[in-house]
């Protein structure tokens, strides 16, 4: 008998269409062709969305025209941009209450005294306060502009894009503040630049407080990393707290022990009596330069080392490790193309840090004394001022070891609680100079954990998820009284 094969379902459906009549058919093509038509332009429009997406990753931004670097812009992908943007955060946050300590429970601790610099970074604003068209001011100086709402909602206007991940490092620590203290951080409108030089020249502005300036406006608040005595930036703690993965440098609470456990490997008598350096200098930096001079351990007491960061990658940083450089009695810290983040790694290892006359500052560094928790160095006659530092040092050897100690312990209090606690009375402080209410841009982002995290690549999620914060079960410390002098 011949075998008879079942029509497929491709085939059935061909014989139901012929059997429609021509009208219906030609109404049934007029409709797909819609669709198919509707699906275009909605790609269409999809692509155009994710061609002109910012976020802080650094998609469809350009480099900062006053600190150009390479960076290649790129385009996020529709479906991901939907993902990122609208499926990962909740429409309205939820609302987490942080309660008051009780009446039995220990007494709020004071913050370190260095968080004085507030009050004093702050000062230029004290009698002008801080109004919208100050802020938009600043905005011609910034990558970014940060907006926090409510206590618990994080808005972003992307500028320009930063180098490697600084944005996006900067923004989580902020994010990981407002889980911290959920509802504490007032309503606060910042813009903030993730490059290296300050740029609001002291001298440019009215500092509203006697000071002699060459405009009668008063400066524009601009947050960064670092600034100097002839700069009005206001200083915040730099990304690298939050970890590093370009460079394998993990978060500080990790970072910390781990170098303070390296230092112990040996003890004081036992570490090499020599100085110690290792970087990149080709950052356009002439001390850095300068100080390669002085590579002679017999006769300037230093080694000076060379950082390749491209064949450290290559090698997978097996020789960079922070940990295992606290083998010499000294340790020395230069600046690079402005302030360097080294210089907490550097202070952690206990050894005595011989300070390169510093021109920059961050919010920290004015913890540091001088021969109190390091040496000061000259950089005229840079390699002697080095070798009198060891010779001296090799001499009185428990004085030094205790001078390296207090850098180290300087270092030990700023533990990521002391970080989030600067972060917190700083935006508090500012928050009282400003004279508007703050909102959120029309052209910003609002920007969470989750939408952050959907946007990292592997590494930079790795070490992100590491430093999720949690509602602390204390207040922030008690910011000290300023100075009076």
């Amino acid at each position: 008998m011949p075998l008879h094969r079942t029509p497929s379902r491709r085939s059935r459906l061909r014989l139901r269409l012929a059997s429609l009549p021509f009208s219906s058919r030609l109404a049934l093509l007029a409709l797909s062709s819609s669709i198919l038509l509707l699906l275009f332009c909605l790609n269409m429009a999809a692509e155009d969305m994710a061609s002109r997406t910012k976020t802080v990753a650094g998609h469809n931004l350009d480099p900062t025209p006053w600190h150009p670097f390479p960076h290649v812009r790129q385009q996020l992908r529709p479906l991901t941009l939907f993902r990122c943007h609208v499926l990962s955060c909740p429409r309205r946050p939820p609302t987490l209450s942080l309660s008051p300590p009780k009446p039995r429970a220990k007494k709020r601790r004071s913050c370190p005294a260095f968080f004085r610099s507030i009050h004093r970074d702050l000062e230029p604003w004290r009698q002008t306060r801080i109004s919208a068209a100050t802020v938009a001011e600043a905005g011609k100086r910034a990558s970014m502009r940060v907006v926090i709402l409510e206590g618990r909602r994080l808005f972003v206007d992307l500028y320009y894009a930063c180098v490697q991940s600084r944005a996006m490092f900067t923004i989580w620590g902020l994010l990981q503040l407002l889980r911290r203290y959920p509802g504490l951080i007032p309503d606060v409108d910042i813009m903030f630049d993730c490059m290296d030089r300050p740029s609001v020249n002291r001298s440019e502005f009215s500092t509203g407080n006697g000071g002699l300036g060459g405009s009668h406006l008063p400066p524009p608040p601009l947050f960064r990393y670092c600034t100097t005595k002839d700069h009005l930036d206001i200083p915040f703690p730099d990304w690298s707290f939050w970890g590093w993965p370009e460079i394998n440098i993990r978060p500080w609470n990790e970072e910390f022990p781990s170098i303070k456990l390296g230092s112990q490997t040996l003890n004081w008598m036992e570490k090499e009596k020599t100085a110690y350096w290792k970087g990149n200098p080709y950052v356009q930096s002439p001390i850095r330069e300068a100080l390669l001079g002085c590579n002679d351990t017999e006769k300037w007491g230093a080694q000076i080392m060379r950082q390749d960061w491209v064949e450290e990658s290559k090698s997978g940083f097996n020789k960079s490790s922070l940990s295992s450089q606290c083998n010499h009695r000294y340790k020395i810290y230069a600046e690079g193309y402005a302030w360097s983040v080294s210089l907490k790694y550097i202070l952690a290892c206990g050894s005595l840090s011989l300070i390169i006359d510093p021109q920059y500052e961050d919010f920290f560094t004015r913890g540091l004394v001088p021969r109190e928790n390091y040496w000061p160095i000259s950089p005229d006659k840079l390699c002697q001022s080095i070798k009198v530092a060891v010779d001296w040092g090799n001499r009185y050897p428990s004085q030094v070891e205790a001078m390296g100690k207090k850098g180290q312990a300087l270092m030990e209090k700023l533990d990521m609680n002391g970080v989030y606690d600067y972060m917190y009375h700083l935006l508090v402080e500012y928050s009282k100079l400003q004279d508007f209410k703050p909102v959120a841009p029309p052209s910003a982002e609002e920007v969470c954990s989750e939408s952050l995290l959907c946007l990292a690549d592997n590494k930079q999620r790795e070490f992100l998820e590491r430093t999720f914060e949690s509602p602390s079960s204390s207040l922030p410390c008690t910011l000290p009284p300023p100075d009076i002098n």
